[in-house]
């Protein structure tokens, strides 16, 4: 595996292109993944839901992203002789700090069985894609885990469920191949208030060894560049791990991409990073600005303590706004509990324009020697 990561997530890539969405680079029209290994990109993040459709059949949206669709998608990046990261979520469709909702089959256990499941359900996946020829380089046990994972029995503070759960991934992963290495992965990067509780709790609790602390870091979120550089340089030593910033971004644009879309106003939930949060970054929302943003951002990692900053993943890089591809469908709504509504709320942030053209930060990227 390289010894700096230079990622990308791409797991809504092959829903965008069944909808209609093509990229290029300059005049040449191309695959958005090959674009990207030319561009440097060596590492690709997938995220892995356990069973994101209804009972009788109906999807949840943004890619579905079933074992089948992830394995798709790995075939296609070892075709191009790319390294990926798998995010097991352990939930039906979106985890995150602000929910993480049992898996439909997995309702009503016990923490013993719930354990028992994690483990078995990653071994599963695990054999499964080591019989392909498919093993990640990568596993994520858990998908932003801030809060816990498998609630309410593994909801924070019941970090010694939290450490059992994670452990049964952990293991199932070391049963299949020891090779795969283990991340961790928390949101808010810039506070180190919280990583320093959950990883010492984490620890405290017995939990099993690993090989990566994960960071989200997004710079409309999550505090300053500063904040950042504070936390990673402390967890460096303290806990002596290395560290990937494992979700990033920042808008090129302000533009409103409804045209792309072709969703009413009452179906769109409009791009994340919207005028409002702008205007608290020190980063402008410009081709310009995304530019800065990804040269600093690597600068700041390559100069963690004692080698410990081993790159990032830039998070959904080739979502473009196409109809039909956005964060979630009525029965995905449905299974959160969330009011909607749907449509793409990145495609201001992604590598690519709204018409798929690459963007300048790329070239950054390319040339930042890590």
């Amino acid at each position: 595996m390289e010894s700096w990561i230079k990622g990308a997530d791409l797991s809504s890539l092959a829903e965008v292109e069944a909808c209609g969405g093509h990229f290029k680079d300059g005049d040449i029209e191309g695959d958005a993944l090959n674009i990207l290994k030319d561009y440097g990109i060596n590492m690709i993040r997938l995220r892995l839901w356990n069973n994101p459709y209804t009972p009788e059949g109906e999807g949840y949206g943004a890619g579905n992203c079933d074992l089948h669709y992830v394995m798709g998608m790995a075939r296609r990046i070892r075709q191009q002789g790319i390294n990926w990261l798998l995010d097991f979520h352990y939930s039906d469709f979106w985890a995150d700090p602000g929910k993480q909702i049992l898996p439909k089959a997995w309702q009503g256990m016990d923490a013993d069985q719930l354990e028992r499941a994690v483990y078995n359900y990653t071994f599963s996946v695990m054999t499964i894609l080591k019989e392909e020829n498919l093993l990640p380089a990568i596993a994520a046990i858990g998908n932003e885990l801030t809060g816990g994972l498998l609630w309410p029995l593994g909801k924070v503070p019941e970090y010694g469920n939290i450490a059992r759960f994670i452990g049964a991934g952990i293991r199932a992963v070391r049963q299949v191949d020891k090779n795969v290495k283990i991340m961790l992965h928390l949101d808010n990067g810039g506070n180190n208030e919280l990583y320093k509780d959950w990883f010492g709790h984490y620890i405290e609790e017995g939990g099993e060894d690993f090989d990566y602390i994960g960071l989200s870091y997004y710079p409309f979120w999550h505090g300053t560049m500063e904040d950042l550089r504070n936390n990673m340089n402390d967890l460096a030593v303290r806990f002596g791990k290395d560290m990937i910033v494992t979700e990033t971004s920042t808008g090129f644009s302000l533009e409103d991409y409804k045209q792309y879309e072709q969703l009413d106003d009452d179906q769109r939930k409009g791009m994340a990073a919207d005028k409002k949060l702008a205007a608290t970054v020190s980063y402008a929302m410009t081709p310009q600005g995304q530019c800065d943003f990804m040269k600093d951002l690597m600068e700041l990692i390559k100069a963690v303590p004692e080698g410990r900053g081993k790159g990032f993943v830039y998070w959904e890089a080739a979502w473009i706004p196409v109809p039909g591809s956005g964060w979630s469908d009525k029965a995905g709504l449905a299974y959160t509990g969330e009011s909607g509504p749907g449509g793409n709320e990145w495609a201001n942030q992604a590598l690519f324009d709204y018409e798929g053209n690459a963007l300048p930060a790329l070239k950054v990227i390319r040339d930042f020697q890590g």
